[in-house]
């Protein structure tokens, strides 16, 4: 079977050095048992260029390391469909009749199930969380098309859509936007499934990142634009704000910072008091001031604006150390107003500490910014 072994190797910037390190690294931390280092050595040459099949033990490994799923690693051939059974209407309804049986406290699960997922996404990255989140969708997908009435449907459909819409952002952090493009289509259509126009809007609006990343900073705009149309009247207060504050990034971005600095006042005004910073109706959302300031400063980095760094150094003295990957995204913030007022030692320091914030996560979106800051220094 061919691989993408070589080009998803190069993606993270790692040598067949690296990558053998890695590997014999996991396999310690948990206790698996793999080839000498000489051996591995030649089986990772040979992978690459392809004497050699990758086992399942070793894609178990290079998948957790990399961030990627099978299809990403093999090609989409990776998995062959299965010839389709003739009748089968027995296996249909056994299915049909578990999926009337799935209950509000399976649904549950089904949340509490990606609400881990995003903890330790949130602390550990999302590289080593993508065979969990690849199975957690299909349980979530199988439930939903063997369900056949609404009662059952919108549940299940709510909680497909929130858990789409992390795999999805998951995806993006891992370089993977094929796949995070993907996952947003699918969180969109479970959220209009389920009638959640919050849920619909989030999706949405967190699509616009995967447009700005692919170089099209302008309709990213427009799609945060129509992500708080979709949203309307139904957003609650801190959704509102952080659909405000995304638009104010991604305007930024687009060099547009009239538009940026009017989405700031919007946000600010329709975050709610107090240090809350979870959205009770939109569990995925995390902002209060404290978050905003960090945004804030983001924005204005962006922008070249002088004002930028004593919001990011407030938001660092305040940063929840839970938040691995945000405070790597700070620390680059920090860097690039350093870089606007020509400070590059300072730059450089939180450069250094951004990337090993970003090694830990496994971001290649975050390792990608690092270089092109380091690059301008």
């Amino acid at each position: 079977m061919s691989n993408r072994l070589r080009e998803v190797r190069k993606v993270r910037a790692w040598s067949q050095e690296r990558l053998v390190r890695e590997i014999e690294r996991y396999a310690r931390q948990h206790v698996l048992d793999v080839a000498s280092t000489a051996s591995l050595h030649v089986y990772v040459s040979e992978w690459e260029n392809g004497r050699r099949q990758i086992g399942d033990r070793y894609a178990r490994i290079l998948r957790a390391l990399f961030g990627v799923t099978d299809e990403e690693l093999f090609g989409r051939d990776a998995q062959a469909a299965a010839p389709p059974e003739v009748g089968g209407y027995d296996e249909l309804i056994s299915r049909i009749d578990s999926a009337r049986n799935v209950s509000l406290t399976m649904v549950k699960t089904f949340m509490d199930q990606t609400e881990l997922l995003r903890t330790v996404d949130r602390q550990m990255g999302a590289a080593s969380l993508v065979d969990q989140m690849t199975g957690h969708l299909s349980s979530l997908e199988d439930a939903l098309t063997f369900a056949v009435l609404p009662e059952t449907r919108r549940p299940v459909a709510r909680a497909l859509a929130g858990a789409a819409t992390l795999a999805a952002w998951q995806a993006l952090d891992a370089g993977a936007v094929e796949r995070a493009w993907r996952h947003y289509e699918l969180g969109k259509r479970a959220a209009q499934e389920a009638d959640e126009p919050m849920y619909l809007a989030h999706a949405t609006a967190e699509q616009a990142y995967v447009l700005n990343d692919a170089g099209r900073p302008a309709m990213a705009v427009d799609l945060v634009r129509e992500a708080q149309r979709l949203g309307g009247s139904q957003t609650s207060p801190r959704l509102r704000a952080w659909l405000f504050a995304a638009e104010a990034e991604l305007c930024a971005k687009a060099g547009l910072p009239d538009d940026c600095r009017r989405a700031l006042d919007k946000a600010v005004a329709a975050l709610p008091e107090g240090e809350e910073a979870r959205d009770p109706d939109m569990l995925s959302i995390f902002l209060n001031s404290g978050h905003l300031t960090r945004w804030r400063g983001n924005a204005l980095a962006l922008l070249g604006d002088g004002d930028a760094l004593a919001n990011l150094y407030v938001a660092l003295d305040a940063a929840d150390p839970t938040f691995i990957r945000a405070t790597s995204g700070l620390r680059c913030d920090l860097a690039q107003a350093h870089v606007a007022r020509e400070e590059f030692d300072q730059a450089q320091e939180h450069l250094r500490q951004a990337r090993l914030l970003a090694n830990r996560t496994g971001s290649v979106r975050h390792r990608r910014r690092i270089e092109q800051l380091t690059q301008s220094l």
